[in-house]
């Protein structure tokens, strides 16, 4: 009886021995899963293997050997019992480990999400290939957009000529803050699940076939600043919960079926021309032709004493609407006299008579009155001053509700040739909005005085930034390059009517505060209007920069600014201004044909700005260098469009455009190319040049 107690006994003791093993074992392990996922993370950003699947036995053999010890000596177990417990609490360690790459503590959830939006559109040019199911890294995909911690906050896919339709799964990638899809031919309902995404800040579903209604979960995102619809196939009244963002910047939801009252919009730009259905706020007059009640008529009432009523009500209106008035011209004139007696006693400001008081029928840009702008400016302080430029300088202003402002004050403004740039700048800009280009916040416009008013940019621009500190590290001019290419893909492609900038350099491309690229300084943009180029009488650019047909001819068209872009990409990569890089190796050619030189002799280094030291990846140096040569070829037809420019950029179809390119110059006669050296030679040699640079344009 003894013996066969202290046999139950032993059993019993080993049974919970192995259930208590389990369950601890499966307890660590579900922290070790997030352990795990979370340090392999960590060194996808590093760019480490410490953490990666084999390395994870390490820790998984560490706790096996205590649960070893812990087993055979402390709980009395034998040997083999506990080689076979410590075995079980590996298997379960490592189990955990592997499960860490794929638990939503990882990045596998928006694998997953990103592979459903793939799965739901057709994509005939296949763009997104790279885009593989078994991966557990995203950042690499063409399209996609990382931030330092490896998560998923940019998609864009925008004139991929995508269809099908856009899964609700996009609502997984709860990290996204720019949406991109605008120019493809997606169908379909707008998912109501982009509610989730809380931190979005820019959505474009532009220029599709969405059909259906505009969610009102598009409401719940409180982060969202643009929001573009236009030009699909919407209908149905527009959201209250929409109407009621007051942290919208601009709203466009034209040219699609929207019906119904229009709400009052806060967002401080919107568009709904081209919904024919639509009827303002307020009006008598139904969406229908059919006449509405007031709103506040009693359909119970009855007809007796209504007369009386009338004429006793409207008897007491009129009295009152005289007193009122009256009441009005006394407190208007007492106030015009407070005015001018305050004019008067303050000598420091000089009058300037304002033009028309009427409101402009460009969304909802501001009108400033001259006064304000001085105020703002300090009366135009030159200790204002932020840059000089061409067309005026560019001062800091602090308006009366504290909003930093830059305020371009443009010179001559009797002068036709300034009004005729003011109406491009203020009719243009005011059209053009997208995530990567300089809103126009208002403006002023006197007899006397053209002034533009655009949000401040306290990292100032990207010339400045290259010669400041911190230096700008390598990731973060890629990411400048990609920006800027996709503010001009905009003006380009994207805009209608399109839009040349005609000065794309290093200071017309400001940064914002978390040093996103924002493309600035239209003033010398034109329009244009549907044709191939544009041909002027007088070539404004910055030397250096300038295409050398434009230069030449007067001619500009969209690879006039693929020329400037590539000037800028070297930019980027040297540090220096055009006129300077060259002469910083005591280089007496072209500076393009040196530059094709040091790729040949595969001496990139030399390129490289020193500040960057060796922290940057030589291939993406050598893929940068590529498209830059292949935005300045001299040929115009030769050089890529800005958006094969951001796909080069992003990775994509730079290998076979290069190779074309290397056939082209290998059929080339000598002697021109010869004679387009001599074109970039004359201009870095030319000292006096670089004053006229400096007139023709200037950062602002």
């Amino acid at each position: 009886m003894a013996v066969m107690l202290i046999r139950i006994d032993q059993q019993w003791r080993w049974w919970c021995c192995w259930g208590t093993n389990f369950a601890i074992s499966l307890a660590i392990s579900s922290g070790l899963q997030v352990f795990i996922g979370r340090v392999i993370m960590l060194s996808r950003q590093k760019e480490k293997s410490l953490a990666q699947p084999p390395f994870a036995i390490v820790p998984a053999f560490c706790l096996a050997c205590v649960w070893f010890l812990v087993h055979e000596h402390l709980l009395g177990m034998k040997r083999t019992e506990a080689t076979a417990s410590c075995l079980v609490a590996s298997l379960l360690f490592w189990a955990s480990a592997i499960n860490g790459l794929l638990s939503p503590k990882g990045v596998n959830y928006e694998v997953q999400a990103l592979m459903g939006i793939k799965a739901s559109l057709q994509d005939p040019h296949g763009v997104l290939e790279n885009w593989d199911g078994d991966s557990v890294d995203p950042c690499s995909w063409t399209m996609v957009t990382c931030s330092p911690d490896s998560l998923v906050i940019g998609l864009g896919t925008p004139s991929q000529n995508l269809s099908g339709t856009l899964s609700s799964s996009i609502g997984n990638l709860t990290n996204l803050q720019i949406v991109l899809l605008q120019n493809n031919n997606i169908t379909g309902p707008i998912p109501p699940e982009l509610e989730r995404l809380s931190k979005l800040q820019t959505l474009d579903l532009s220029s599709n076939f969405f059909t259906g209604k505009i969610p009102s979960s598009l409401g719940h995102l409180r982060s969202l600043q643009y929001l573009r619809l236009n030009n699909n196939s919407l209908s149905g009244v527009i959201p209250m919960s929409v109407a009621n963002m007051t942290q919208l910047v601009f709203l466009d939801v034209s040219y699609n079926n929207i019906s119904g009252p229009l709400p009052r919009f806060p967002s401080k730009t919107f568009n709904i021309v081209g919904n024919p259905l639509i009827c303002a706020t307020g009006s008598e007059v139904g969406c229908h032709g059919s006449t509405l009640m007031p709103m506040s008529m009693n359909l119970n009432s009855t007809q007796t004493g209504l007369p009386a009523v009338r004429l006793k009500s409207h008897k007491m209106a009129l009295t009152f609407g005289l007193s009122l008035a009256c009441l009005c011209l006394i407190v208007l004139v007492f106030g015009l006299f407070i005015w001018w007696r305050r004019r008067s006693n303050r000598p420091t400001f000089f009058d300037v008579k304002d033009g028309q008081h009427e409101e402009i029928s460009l969304g909802n840009l501001r009108r400033f009155q001259f006064r304000q702008l001085q105020i703002a400016t300090n009366n135009f302080s030159s200790k204002n001053i932020l840059g000089k430029g061409g067309f005026g300088n560019v001062y800091k202003g602090i308006l009366s509700d504290g909003t930093v402002v830059a305020v371009k004050r443009l010179k001559d403004g009797n002068a036709s040739r300034g009004d005729i740039q003011f109406q491009t700048e203020v009719e243009m800009i005011s059209l053009a909005v997208h995530r990567h280009l300089l809103r126009l916040y208002g403006f002023c416009n006197t007899p006397t005085e053209r002034i533009l008013v655009y949000p401040y940019m306290s990292n100032g621009s990207v010339a400045s930034r290259l010669k400041g500190k911190p230096v700008l590290d390598w990731g973060t001019r890629k990411r400048i390059a990609i920006g800027a290419s996709r503010g001009l893909l905009y003006l380009h492609e994207q805009c209608d009517p399109k839009i040349i900038h005609r000065d794309v350099k290093a200071a017309n491309i400001l940064l914002d505060d978390y040093c996103e690229a924002v493309v600035g300084d239209f003033g010398l943009a034109k329009l244009l209007d549907h044709q191939d180029s544009h041909v002027t009488t007088a070539v404004r650019g910055t030397v250096g920069h300038i295409a050398p047909e434009y230069l030449s001819t007067g001619q500009s068209s969209e690879k006039t600014d693929v020329f400037g872009f590539g000037i800028l990409l070297l930019e980027l990569i040297t540090g220096q201004k055009a006129l300077e890089f060259g002469k910083a190796a005591n280089q007496k050619g072209g500076i393009l044909e040196w530059v094709k030189k040091i790729h040949q002799e595969k001496k990139l280094e030399v390129l490289v700005d020193k500040d960057l030291k060796a922290n940057y990846d030589r291939v993406e140096l050598e893929e940068m260098v590529q498209v830059a040569l292949l935005c300045t070829q001299y040929q115009p037809g030769h050089r890529p469009k800005m958006s094969e420019v951001v796909r080069m950029l992003e990775g994509e179809g730079l290998a076979v455009r290069w190779e074309a390119s290397q056939r082209v110059d290998s059929t080339k006669c000598k002697p021109h190319d010869f004679s387009s050296s001599d074109r970039y030679s004359d201009l870095t040699d030319d000292s006096s040049l670089l004053v006229q640079a400096m007139e023709l344009s200037g950062p602002r």
